[in-house]
């Protein structure tokens, strides 16, 4: 082991805070911006009951998310048209390119980590505009029925 690769190791303290295009809050963690790291990040993301992400995909990008405490919907796919219920202690993975929103419904907040395949969660980031209409309208005809 070299010297410049031992000299890299860090250490990331709670406290810094960032906002994402997807319209989050996130607890910085390992990242090209904190840490350099190239290949790999994880944030924490805290969720207030009630929030949505902005649909988004990350190009070319594998996404994994566990959920630390509380619970919270994910929807995806190309119209996202699909959900799944993820609760404390699951993980969810989301190939990359997939369109996908997770959206706190619980009336509790929860928290997850996310870790992407890239040194950013904001590389490759596509915010997709025309589905955030569609994902309103889908989900509160899903609430109505």
């Amino acid at each position: 082991m070299t010297a410049s690769t031992t000299d890299a190791v860090r250490v990331i303290r709670p406290g810094q805070t960032y906002v994402g295009k997807q319209g989050f809050a996130y607890g910085a963690g390992v990242s090209a911006e904190t840490a350099g790291a190239r290949g790999i990040c994880m944030n924490v993301l805290p969720m207030p009951a009630g929030i949505r992400a902005k649909v988004h995909c990350h190009e070319g990008i594998e996404t994994i998310s566990y959920m630390l405490e509380g619970e919270c919907e994910v929807y995806y796919g190309d119209t996202v048209e699909r959900s799944v219920l993820v609760r404390q202690g699951d993980h969810v993975y989301l190939p990359a390119d997939v369109p996908h929103a997770p959206w706190n419904r619980s009336g509790a907040p929860c928290t997850c980590l996310v870790a992407h395949s890239s040194g950013s969660d904001q590389d490759g980031l596509v915010l997709l505009p025309e589905l955030d209409a569609l994902l309103e309208a889908t989900a509160t005809v899903g609430k109505e029925s």
